[in-house]
């Protein structure tokens, strides 16, 4: 919800949201509310995870000046993954605006130089250690993979030499349902089959 930009600094200021239309926000309102936020302070979002369009979190960025709080229920409302989370606390923070949960297992203030801190610093740890990890174990299956002499990632689905016995018979002037017959090859694979090998011929 909206309201003048001409506010005093150190407002506090309610961002709740929820993954889809069909959920409610009411458990998260009551807690803002709670906290002593008013209504007229409190952004809403009813969107998809993944959705990039956020106009209530759009709205409350916007709307927020140094020395203010963005209060949510956890810090997960504030994005689609906790790296995306982080970046936008760092970034408010550059801003000098703070950011505080209410119901997180270690409820954060990046605005105070004690325990809340810490707990966010510890988040960004472990947002850190996830990635290596995760870096580190596709690294891992690359090699035994490679150990194996297995292809990493998607089978293919029908052999090269397939493959390339269709895009010669579609060169000399087969029609789909002959190499089809020919090939065992559904027509829906040869089309993309097929499709790929002429733009990698333009390529070269």
């Amino acid at each position: 919800m909206a309201i003048p930009h001409n506010h005093p600094a150190g407002l506090d200021l309610g961002y709740a949201r929820v993954s889809t239309t069909e959920q409610s926000l009411e458990r998260q309102l009551d807690a803002l509310s709670a906290a002593g936020i008013p209504v007229e302070r409190i952004y809403t979002d009813k969107k998809t995870g993944t959705t990039i369009d956020r106009r209530g979190l759009t709205e409350a960025l916007g709307y927020a000046r140094a020395g203010d709080t963005i209060v949510v229920h956890t810090l997960d409302r504030l994005g689609r993954n906790l790296r995306e989370v982080l970046n936008l606390v760092h970034d408010l923070a550059g801003r000098g605006i703070g950011v505080r949960s209410l119901a997180d297992p270690l409820p954060i203030n990046t605005t105070d130089d004690g325990m809340g801190r810490i707990a966010f610093l510890l988040l960004a740890l472990f947002a850190e250690m996830e990635r290596t990890f995760t870096a580190e174990r596709a690294a891992h299956a690359r090699a035994v993979a490679e150990a194996k002499n297995r292809r990493v990632g998607r089978p293919i689905a029908h052999p090269a030499d397939k493959v390339e016995y269709a895009r010669l018979l579609k060169a000399k002037g087969h029609s789909l349902g002959q190499i089809t017959a020919k090939t065992g090859t559904p027509k829906t694979s040869l089309h993309r089959y097929l499709a790929a090998a002429a733009t990698g011929d333009r390529a070269r």
